[in-house]
């Protein structure tokens, strides 16, 4: 792989996180009048007389289940869930599945049936559908059940759905959130800690995890959910929550009206040509963007407010939000010096991209920032083709040291300052960065 594109690769992992109001409900603070009746209750109880098991991986699992009891979509409308094997007494019925009940003794990694997290993959490149599984196979999910966490795959709608039925915004969050509130629902009943659910994903996918994390209980969804026929209270009638722990999301494709704006500031007013009408427009651009973070009221995870300044050299190229940007890109390759082992010889293939729904996943600890390991995404990246306009490297060059790593990057120009006695990194500027490693892929628009 590219020293730049990992370098690259890194720092697209980063969620530009906004001050969202989010109207969070436990179950058990008030009522609802849209009680479930028998029938509806049925229909959305995990049948725990109907798992299947498979010995030689220790995993329980059942696929292809109905979350909401007016599905629009049924095709879409399920999920799959895959239990690590400790986390039930099971025994097996005559026609080969298990009938299972909670056991909260045993422990996988720092885990137990009371405690295990759980995951849930959003793979919906370019807003697409995604279809829970609807076959088995332990590889998809093995690094996940092995480490204690709970994995499970909803179906939602997409843009890609065709004439059949609405599959565009909101349907897919609302899809999300009702198989959300569906594992809510059966709390009782199978292994997981419901208060500890992840969302992940990335591209279009990481848009809506991010999306289903923030938005929380908002009450827009309410009117959508119902019409799906939603998990919204449990058999007592009390509201169900669909707000997650948290969300992690790879290069989340958000704020699409101001997307133009942001590419021109971060990357377009350094590399534009001049004296010609599309410069003009990229400073014009660059300019609106600034404006509008400055809008924004962002906050750094500190609580500092995160603004733009003026300036002579650049557009709104100081101030405390162009300094956090500087630190992310600073974090993300001292992240890589810390973590990788010199001799250190790039690799040409995507794996450690990480967001599959299916790929691997953090060992053992409450699921971190760090992208699971895995084949990249089934389906796009972000639009752009990564370009090779920066420093010229061999794939296939192996570094003894990390100075001899740095070096290379800087070999057509000192950009980045490297502290070898800390192993830790400065870089001198966004617009060093941007023309080392991130030279746009597209024209002014």
């Amino acid at each position: 792989m590219d020293k730049k594109y990992i370098i690259l690769m890194i720092v697209a992992i980063v969620i530009i996180a906004a001050a969202v109001s989010v109207y969070t409900t436990h179950t058990s603070e008030r009522k609802n009048t849209l009680a479930l009746d028998d029938k509806q209750i049925a229909n959305i109880t995990v049948n725990m007389n109907n798992w299947s098991y498979d010995s030689a991986n220790d995993i329980y699992y059942q696929l292809n289940l109905s979350y909401c009891n007016r599905a629009k979509a049924p095709e879409y409308e399920t999920l799959s869930i895959y239990v690590p094997g400790k986390y039930f007494d099971g025994e097996k019925n005559t026609n080969g599945t298990y009938n299972c009940t909670i056991n909260e003794k045993n422990k996988v990694a720092n885990y137990s049936a009371k405690d295990a997290p759980i995951v849930i993959p959003i793979n919906t490149p370019g807003y697409s559908a995604q279809t829970a599984p609807t076959s088995y196979n332990p590889q998809e999910v093995k690094n996940y059940t092995d480490s204690g966490i709970i994995y499970v795959y909803p179906g939602c709608r997409g843009r890609d759905n065709g004439d059949n039925f609405t599959g565009g915004a909101p349907w897919g969050v609302t899809d999300l959130k009702a198989s959300i509130m569906y594992l809510k629902f059966n709390k009782d009943i199978i292994p997981g800690d419901t208060e500890k659910i992840f969302t992940f994903g990335h591209s279009g996918g990481g848009a809506q995890s991010a999306i289903v994390g923030s938005s929380g209980d908002n009450e827009l969804y309410e009117s959508y959910l119902e019409a799906i026929g939603a998990a919204m209270t449990d058999q007592n009638g009390y509201v169900i929550s669909s707000s997650v722990y948290g969300s992690m999301c790879w290069c989340p494709i958000t704020n699409l009206d101001t997307a133009d704006e942001g590419y021109e500031w971060y990357m377009g007013q350094y590399t534009r040509s001049n004296d010609t009408w599309t410069y003009e427009l990229s400073k014009d651009l660059a300019m609106k963007y600034g404006e509008y973070i400055n809008k924004l009221g962002l906050k750094d995870p500190s609580g500092k407010t995160l603004t733009l300044d003026k300036s002579n050299d650049g557009i709104y190229t100081s101030g405390s939000y162009y300094d956090y940007q500087i630190s992310v890109i600073e974090e993300s390759l001292n992240n890589f010096l810390a973590y990788t082992t010199f001799p250190y010889t790039p690799s040409n293939d995507m794996k450690s991209m990480g967001g599959s729904p299916l790929g691997n996943a953090p060992t053992g600890e409450m699921p971190t920032g760090e992208a699971p390991a895995g084949d990249v995404p089934n389906g796009e990246l972000p639009a752009g083709n990564i370009q090779n306009n920066g420093t010229s490297t061999n794939s296939n060059e192996t570094y003894q040291t990390a100075q001899d790593y740095i070096n290379s990057l800087n070999s057509d120009g000192e950009w980045i300052e490297y502290d070898a006695s800390k192993n830790t990194v400065k870089v001198k500027s966004i617009e060093s960065f941007v023309k080392h490693c991130k030279t746009p892929a597209k024209g002014v628009p």
